[in-house]
């Protein structure tokens, strides 16, 4: 509940307490000023007081129960209704002597609706109230003629018509301020929940880092075992087993054969540990953006390899996020490698596609292919090869796709969400 709310129903709660005593005062001292007007007998003037001095006594009764449980006093309860009856037959008696006491009787239009239970009593007790004031605005009771009576029955349908249309239109603002309440409290209910799922949600995600980040780690390791198994120990063991046959050749030609064997894998094998040392840190990034690091890798390999070679870019080219980039030059280092090894191709193709929320790496070749389906499942300790790339692709949410076909050569789809390097 706002302040301002507090406010209201503090003035609200102040005007239901003392309304009562004004309304009751204002009738006595217009009763004392108009006396005159009327022509009272000893017994109703003494009738009169005593009548006024109970109705003050009723109001300080029911002060006192107010204060002693707050909150209570304006819930419709048997005690209210009591305290609202025995103050109808007050004021009727007091109308009924002086009719400027009907003042005091319209404090009952005040509160019927928080003393007593029921809309059908509540609009009971308002129609009460309603006849002693029409019977004070027909010029008093007990009524002296046909026309009293007739003004009176007319007085009376406007006063309890108004009132218990200001009734309606009160009990419908009350449900609409306690739907309105309950709306706010509803909403301050679902706030609270969005709010910590929002918090369990930064909890998951801080958790989902850590556990990526670790699972990176733990695949980069497990790539570079895979690498210098395939490459390195191979190279090593190779050449182990040249200079074997050196050791026992029988002649000098056939150990001079067998050291330049030894030499070249040798040489292969230093050209490996330094491609996995490059894969581990891409330097080619340090200085370049993505389109210029993938420009001179591509030449770089068809240079190397002789196999002719096209790099490509389509759509605005755009500075990606560091780590964004870095998979992406990986995963092109791993397809040329495969290609060289395995795809005895005459042409390839590289094109990164940058298409507004997302960017696209295609490579091409027109190699000898192979069925996707065919292909073993990688081991534990398996080299990086396709399934490594598309675990990397994955790791920057984003996808793989490999379409291959013995005799038609290979394609390979990298499709990944375009985030800008914010630095």
């Amino acid at each position: 509940m706002t302040t301002r709310d507090r406010q209201i129903d503090r003035r609200w709660e102040q005007l239901h307490t003392w309304g009562p005593y004004g309304l009751l005062g204002i009738s006595v001292v217009l009763a004392l000023a108009s006396s005159g007007l009327f022509d009272y007998s000893t017994a109703e003037w003494y009738t009169g007081w005593a009548l006024a001095g109970a109705a003050l006594v009723l109001q300080l009764w029911w002060h006192g129960t107010r204060s002693r449980r707050p909150g209570r006093g304006r819930t419709p309860s048997r005690a209210g209704t009591v305290y609202y009856v025995v103050r109808w037959a007050l004021a009727f008696a007091l109308t009924w002597i002086d009719p400027f006491f009907a003042f005091y009787a319209a404090s009952g239009y005040m509160d019927a609706d928080e003393l007593i239970p029921g809309v059908v009593r509540q609009r009971i007790g308002l129609l009460a109230s309603a006849v002693i004031v029409a019977g004070a605005q027909a010029g008093g009771m007990p009524f002296g003629s046909a026309l009293q009576w007739v003004l009176f029955a007319a007085l009376l349908v406007a006063n309890s018509g108004l009132q218990m249309a200001v009734a309606h239109l009160t009990t419908q603002e009350t449900q609409r301020s306690r739907e309105r309440t309950e709306t706010i409290a509803e909403l301050e209910r679902t706030n609270a929940a969005l709010q910590q799922a929002l918090d369990e949600n930064a909890a998951l995600h801080a958790q989902l880092l850590v556990q990526a980040r670790e699972a990176g780690v733990a695949d980069e390791r497990r790539r570079l075992a895979a690498e210098i198994h395939d490459t390195i120990a191979q190279g090593l063991t190779g050449i182990i087993a040249q200079l074997q046959v050196v050791a026992s050749a029988p002649d000098l030609t056939i150990a001079r054969t067998h050291l330049e064997r030894a030499s070249a894998l040798a040489r292969h094998s230093l050209g490996e540990a330094r491609r996995s040392v490059h894969n581990l840190a891409p330097v080619a990034l340090a200085d370049d953006g993505l389109p210029e690091a993938l420009k001179k890798t591509v030449a770089e390999w068809a240079e190397r390899t002789g196999i002719r070679a096209e790099f490509t870019v389509t759509g605005t080219a755009e500075q990606l996020h560091e780590e964004l980039a870095a998979t992406l030059l990986r995963i092109v280092q791993e397809a040329l490698s495969n290609a060289a090894r395995h795809a005895r191709a005459t042409r390839l193709g590289v094109t990164l596609s940058f298409l507004g929320d997302e960017v696209i790496l295609d490579i091409r070749d027109d190699g000898r292919g192979f069925d996707p389906d065919a292909l073993p499942e990688r081991t534990r300790t398996g080299g990086f090869g396709l399934d490594g790339m598309r675990a990397r692709a994955e790791r920057i949410a984003g996808t793989l796709t490999i379409e291959a076909e013995p005799g038609h050569g290979t394609a390979v789809s990298a499709r990944v969400p375009l985030v800008r390097d914010d630095r």
